[in-house]
């Protein structure tokens, strides 16, 4: 040893009392394995021997009591008939036998047994059976016991062979009548013996049943194949086998009096589980061999290896932080490769620790853009419910003003109304837009206008852009074909692209223009927005697309909106190009596929809401159930002049006391309201008056979620979102009533 390197100074003891211990271990466990295995085995093979012959005697006292009382059901009853009964003795023709065929084989498809035969008295036996491949004659032959007993009053059951397959039959007597001892014929039941499939469910041990010294029945089909040659040997007393590589602890016995022979096969797979118990404590056993080894080589190291205490201190000061340390080497041997090998790894950490400290810095940044967009998403949930409560006030002026201009005003005044209406109108149409931006949908994608989608952009950043000073020049192509895109996804693209046109404006001139262009250029539709702010430099340009880039100051953007749009434009198929010059501003151009072979949803024209007809509603009674007063007045005005007749209610509870001992045409409900809302206010409709529930309209403020898309789709409801045009509302309750 004083001439061996140092490996071998540390290897040979550690090794030699490794293997000595692992040894002793394995004698010792392989011991204790195989007498656990077969321990375990023995005892469930006592087991599911015991379940076996209970089972079967369960099975056939549970068939005999099912088909007993078939017997005396008014079907089987009808066979007593004198019809059937001449000259003392059964008779049959030709018409009585179909009508018995055809009664058997009713039996087997009501699912009541696999095969039916009966058997009048001296007459030849009638079998019907579910499959055409049924062997007739065997089965005949191989009843002929059973029915001999039960012509002498016997009801009897028996398992028996056909062919490949085995069977549980039940015979049973059928009498004249309850009192009568004379036996008209006997029914035999044949049903599927399914004892191995059962078998292995109850206890996991394989069962194979033997009839004439071949395999009938078996709860494993591959296992049975590879099983037959080897049955002869199999058939005695208890032994171990192994089949198909598998090892197995067998059992055979007798059933039903010995007319069939079984083979209980335990598998001894389950317990070779306990091996792998086994395994931890040779593993245990061999832990402490190293531990042991562990410190038999500190004691040899401690006297061999003093050069060890230098790169120790060494260790300790790295430990501390200072990785500048090094250890001198001074030999080739293995305590010089060590030192170099510390000498590598401290210079490795002295870089990652660089590494580490760029990359926190990297993360406080993303923490902070992660945060603004928190702050963004917050407000956007903000915004929506703001413009969720503005829909309802919004209806009233939009309704009202719409009544009066057909009123008895001076030319002045009517211009004034003109001008309120219009108002709402864009009220509504910046109200709609920003609820639909805001909330939070399903993508889905839909022949869609680029036009319609640019202008309800702009209308959502009207008011920015307006006190930014900053001018918006629109060319639009009025002939653009649709495309097939989400339009949720793209107004977030647009409002992106356009805001960022903005702040780069305003951040650097007092006023600016931004224009947007629309045109075909096949097979895209493609828009350009152009700023004239200050552009942007070359070397950014390539960048603006990765996540986290932003010129902005810290706390002013996230870095993920160009991402987000390059993303949802790649995954619409089309391409997203931005073009910039420093001091000529920037030019963003997204092209879009055109959609072919899409049929576009046509918009419903509407009538003249200015017009009222007295007659319209005459007869006719609306309940209108919402909890904003003005829109009830207005919706009563409208509806009043139409010639209906209205009953408004504020709350559900109210209206449903109300609709107790009245009822009505049509019900006009609001979706959303104090105590019981809409959808709870229709399912008690549904419950206490279904027929009214198919005269329902709802009324909404909100964007229709999915929720309640879902809803109005499965029970065929239409929907009005407020705030809603006159014309929309007469021309929904007269399409309702169109429907009663």
């Amino acid at each position: 040893m004083r001439n061996a390197n140092f490996r071998t100074k540390v290897l040979v003891p550690v090794i030699v009392v490794m293997a000595l211990l692992v040894a002793i271990s394995m004698w010792l466990v392989n011991g204790r394995v195989k007498g656990q295995i077969h321990e375990n085995a023995s005892e469930q093979l006592d087991a599911a021997e015991a379940n076996l012959k209970i089972t079967q005697t369960n099975r056939d006292n549970e068939l005999l009591l099912r088909f007993k009382n078939v017997a005396h059901e008014p079907r089987i009853k009808a066979f007593t008939a004198s019809e059937y009964y001449s000259g003392g003795q059964v008779q049959l023709d030709a018409v009585q036998s179909k009508t018995l065929f055809n009664f058997l084989d009713d039996l087997i498809k009501d699912g009541l047994c696999d095969a039916v035969a009966l058997k009048p008295d001296k007459i030849k036996m009638l079998i019907q059976a579910r499959d055409s491949e049924f062997d007739k004659t065997s089965f005949e032959i191989n009843c002929s016991n059973s029915v001999a007993k039960a012509f002498e009053g016997q009801s009897v059951v028996e398992t028996i062979r056909n062919g490949d397959h085995l069977f549980d039959i039940v015979t049973i007597p059928i009498s004249f009548d309850t009192n009568s001892s004379s036996i008209f014929g006997t029914f035999t039941f044949a049903v599927e013996n399914t004892l191995p499939e059962e078998f292995y469910n109850l206890t996991h041990s394989q069962l194979i049943l033997i009839s004439g010294g071949q395999i009938v029945a078996s709860s494993d089909s591959e296992m049975t194949k590879s099983l037959s040659p080897q049955f002869a040997q199999m058939t005695g007393a208890e032994s171990e086998r192994e089949i198909n590589g598998e090892p197995f602890l067998c059992r055979a016995g007798k059933l039903n009096g010995g007319q069939l022979d079984y083979l209980i096969l335990f598998s001894e797979k389950k317990p070779l589980q306990d091996l792998q118990s086994t395994q931890r404590i040779i593993f245990c056993i061999g832990l402490a061999a190293v531990c042991l080894g562990a410190i038999v080589v500190w004691l040899l190291v401690s006297r061999v290896t003093r050069p060890l205490l230098e790169l120790h201190d060494s260790a300790e000061a790295v430990g501390r932080g200072d990785f500048s340390r090094r250890v001198a080497v001074r030999s080739n041997d293995e305590i010089g490769k060590l030192a170099g090998a510390f000498n590598q790894m401290t210079g490795n950490i002295q870089q990652s620790r660089a590494q580490l400290e760029q990359t926190v810095d990297t993360l406080k940044t993303t923490q902070a853009q992660l945060v603004q967009s928190e702050k963004l998403s917050a407000v956007g949930e903000f915004v929506a419910g703001v413009a969720h409560e503005l829909n309802n006030p919004l209806a009233a002026v939009m309704g009202f003003s719409e009544m009066l201009k057909d009123a008895d005003v001076g030319e002045t005044h009517r211009k004034h109304l003109n001008f309120i209406f219009k108002a709402a109108q864009r009220c509504q149409k910046i109200v709609q837009s920003l609820l639909s931006f805001a909330r939070r949908q399903k993508p889905e994608r839909k022949p869609v206008s680029v036009n319609s989608l640019v202008e309800a952009v702009l209308e959502i950043v009207a008011y920015p852009l307006r006190t930014s000073n900053v001018e918006v020049e629109t060319h639009f192509d009025k002939n653009l074909p649709h495309v097939l895109a989400d339009e949720h996804q793209i107004q977030q693209v647009l409002l992106n692209i356009i805001n960022n046109g903005r702040q780069a404006i305003e951040a650097h001139q007092p006023s600016g223009k931004i224009k947007i262009k629309t045109e075909s250029a096949e097979p895209n539709i493609r828009i350009a927005i152009s700023d004239n702010g200050p552009g942007i430099s070359p070397e950014n340009l390539q960048k603006i697309f990765d996540p986290f880039f932003t010129t902005k100051e810290v706390g002013k953007g996230t870095g993920l909106g160009l991402s987000l749009c390059y993303g949802l434009i790649k995954e619409h198929g089309g391409n997203i190009t931005p073009m910039s010059k420093p001091g000529e501003g920037a030019t963003f151009v997204i092209e879009l596929p055109i959609a072919r072979g899409v049929e576009v949803e046509k918009i419903p024209s509407q009538a003249d809401s200015n017009k009222f007809d007295p007659t319209e509603g005459a007869g006719k009674k609306i309940l209108i159930i919402d909890d904003e007063e003005s829109l009830l007045q207005m919706v009563q005005e409208i509806l009043t002049r139409c010639g209906y007749q209205l009953q408004t209610f504020a709350d559900g509870e109210t209206a449903l006391r109300e609709l107790k001992s009245n009822d009505c045409d049509i019900i006009l409900l609001d979706w959303k309201m104090p105590g019981l809302n809409g959808r709870q206010v229709y399912e008690q409709l549904r419950t206490n008056k279904p027929d009214l529930c198919r005269r329902v309209i709802f009324i909404t403020g909100d964007v229709i979620n999915e929720q309640m898309g879902k809803f109005l789709k499965e029970e065929k409801r239409q929907c009005l979102t407020k705030p809603f045009a006159l014309a929309e509302l007469r021309d929904v309750i007269k399409s309702v009533l169109a429907e009663k």
